[in-house]
């Protein structure tokens, strides 16, 4: 039994910690949600389609060799950066984002043959690929009781961001009369301030495949049983080592991972809602922009829609319901 003195001892050494512990993390949270924030005020992102036709490239170059370099690009980079962005625990992978959205406005700013769009377009892929790093990074932060509020959060900033930016260029463009390459610039401004933020972003201690928390000097369950079998436990065989360092492989945990999320409904129908929503965001970003350019050259209005899809995409993500989250790690 402990003497009810040093009880009442260790319980107010405790709640001065657990004060600290909470205001360190209530304030990483609000630091990323800013960063998120920050990193999606991007207002010449809108009226990209419209610069380059402006730039004197043509039609047919617009939609036939500079936009589908994206999504084949971007299908290249998807799987590495997800890798990479639970292996180097998420900061690397945001700092990576943000120095590829450099790339991305300088390319356009200075660019001018269709080679440099595409490799535009390449770097525009990578900082698609690294949204997951931003996604995920928060739960490396709250404990999982709070994975669901804390999702919520980060993605509304997200959201907030995304269409104060529309606005914000629709604004400058149509009341304004700023041309396209000054909101250009404006975004290049922008990125570099969310760039400086990203540098300041801690970097967790561990992530959800390659860097799990260790148990004993970064030995792994299996690994201590066979230093301490225990009593009446005979010393596993060279094969049950060797299965159980493959149920602890990382390639192993994320395939179970996968097959056991994929029987959420919740997490089927947030897919769908995914699909539906990046398509549709895509096809009016730039299909949709060339056909206005076409139709009539005074039509640029891309902010306002980008605005407006948005909205539709807030309201979509209520109707499919709560976010899905790894609750439970």
């Amino acid at each position: 039994m402990v003497p009810t003195g040093q009880v009442a001892e260790k319980q107010a050494c405790e709640e001065p910690r657990q004060d600290r512990e909470l205001k360190s993390w209530r304030w990483l949270v609000f630091y990323l949600c800013f960063f998120g924030f920050m990193a999606q005020l991007r207002p010449g992102e809108s009226f990209i389609t419209p610069y380059l036709l402006e730039r004197n490239f043509t039609k047919e170059q617009v939609t036939n060799e500079i936009i589908p370099m994206l999504p084949y690009s971007h299908l290249a980079v998807l799987v590495p950066i997800f890798l990479l962005t639970d292996y180097l625990r998420y900061k690397p992978v945001l700092v990576l984002q943000c120095l590829s959205f450099v790339c991305v406005w300088l390319l356009l700013l200075l660019g001018t043959s269709v080679v440099h769009m595409q490799l535009m377009e390449v770097f525009y892929s990578i900082t698609m690929a690294a949204r997951i790093a931003y996604s995920s990074y928060i739960f490396s932060l709250v404990q999982p009781s709070r994975y669901q509020r804390m999702a919520s959060y980060s993605r509304a900033a997200v959201l907030l961001g995304v269409f104060i930016s529309s606005v914000l260029g629709q604004v400058l463009v149509t009341l304004g009369g700023i041309s396209t390459y000054m909101l250009n610039c404006i975004s290049l401004g922008f990125i570099l301030f969310s760039l400086s933020l990203s540098l300041f972003l801690k970097r967790p201690k561990r992530s959800l495949f390659f860097n799990r928390s260790a148990l004993v000097q970064g030995a792994l369950p299996c690994e201590l049983d066979q230093m301490h079998p225990g009593p009446g436990r005979p010393e596993p065989r060279k094969l049950e080592r060797m299965l159980g360092t493959c149920r602890d492989s990382f390639l192993v945990r994320m395939l179970s991972e996968l097959v056991k999320n994929v029987r959420q409904p919740q997490l089927r129908l947030w897919c769908l809602w995914w699909v539906f929503n990046s398509a549709g965001y895509y096809l009016i970003t730039y299909y949709v922009h060339v056909l206005w350019k076409i139709t009539d050259s005074r039509l640029n209005y891309n902010g306002a829609v980008d605005a407006a899809s948005t909205l539709l995409s807030m309201h979509w993500r209520a109707l499919v319901g709560p976010s899905w989250t790894p609750a439970g790690r």
